[in-house]
């Protein structure tokens, strides 16, 4: 019952006050709209506070509230999580109020909406390389901030991201066991990343890869398939002469080297 008569007491109030709002949307009183943009901006109601900046920028272009609207309307979206749209506002800002008391905090939260929108390592990483450039130019063109060492640690963050997006990648050949295919993703994969901390089960995978392309190979094909197994298997033990799979590798060394024909223990590395 009290539940009801709560309804009955409010209803009125939420309806008068959308009548209210769409009384000020179909209006031409723009300072009015202004003022109740921060005002709505003010209690967290992010959604009219953006349809409203939406509306008086176009007005107030060139006067000296520009920036401000800008400003609060990309803050705006990104308090709606429309990381899209308010990264397209702040890299406005940027653009458009170079000397802005707003350009600084707008470029860091131009890059920081890329960084929002960097997806799991298994997806496209447009949004992390984004991110990365715009983080890199933030530290270029503002080297006392404040927020610089927080720029370069979200740097690090998206370049472990992105070495954890190599290492699916060239892991996935192998799972398929398309080992030609892996063989190539596995070497861009260390060439890129040669500091990766996938180094050694990477390294592995490539001698693995090339072991298993020779098991299955064509006769015209398989010897110096064998030999090209044996040249990643010096390359691997070279690194990692006691890793984790390093009775694994000699396994398929001595393999190797039988099928060539040659003497395991003259020629493997102890």
């Amino acid at each position: 019952m009290k539940f009801k008569i709560l309804i009955y007491i409010l209803f009125p109030l939420v309806l008068g006050s959308c009548k209210g709002y769409e009384k000020l949307l179909k209006g031409s009183d723009y300072q009015l709209k202004y003022d109740k943009a921060f005002e709505y901006y003010g209690n967290k109601d992010y959604v009219r506070s953006a349809t409203l900046f939406e509306q008086i920028a176009t007005v107030y272009r060139g006067t000296i509230k520009a920036d401000t609207i800008q400003y609060y309307r990309a803050k705006a979206y990104y308090n709606q999580r429309d990381y899209t749209m308010a990264g397209h506002y702040f890299s406005e800002l940027t653009k458009t109020f170079p000397k802005s008391p707003f350009a600084e905090d707008s470029e860091f939260m131009n890059a920081y909406c890329s960084y929002m929108l960097s997806p799991r390592p298994e997806l496209d990483q447009a949004s992390t390389y984004a991110a990365i450039n715009y983080f890199t130019l933030f530290i270029i063109n503002h080297p006392r901030s404040l927020r610089i060492q927080e720029a370069k640690s979200l740097i690090v963050e998206m370049n472990e991201k992105l070495v954890n997006k190599s290492y699916i990648s060239a892991r996935l050949y192998y799972d398929l066991s398309d080992y030609k295919a892996s063989i190539i993703a596995l070497r861009n994969s260390l060439n890129e990343y040669p500091d990766t901390k996938y180094r050694e089960e990477l390294m592995f995978l490539l001698l693995k890869s090339s072991y298993l392309l020779a098991e299955n190979s064509i006769a015209s094909k398989i010897k110096d398939r064998y030999q090209a197994a044996v040249d990643e298997y010096y390359s691997f033990v070279s690194e990692f002469p006691t890793g984790k799979y390093s009775d694994d590798a000699k396994k398929m060394y001595d393999s190797s080297m039988r099928f060539l024909g040659q003497d395991t223990n003259q020629n493997s590395i102890q």
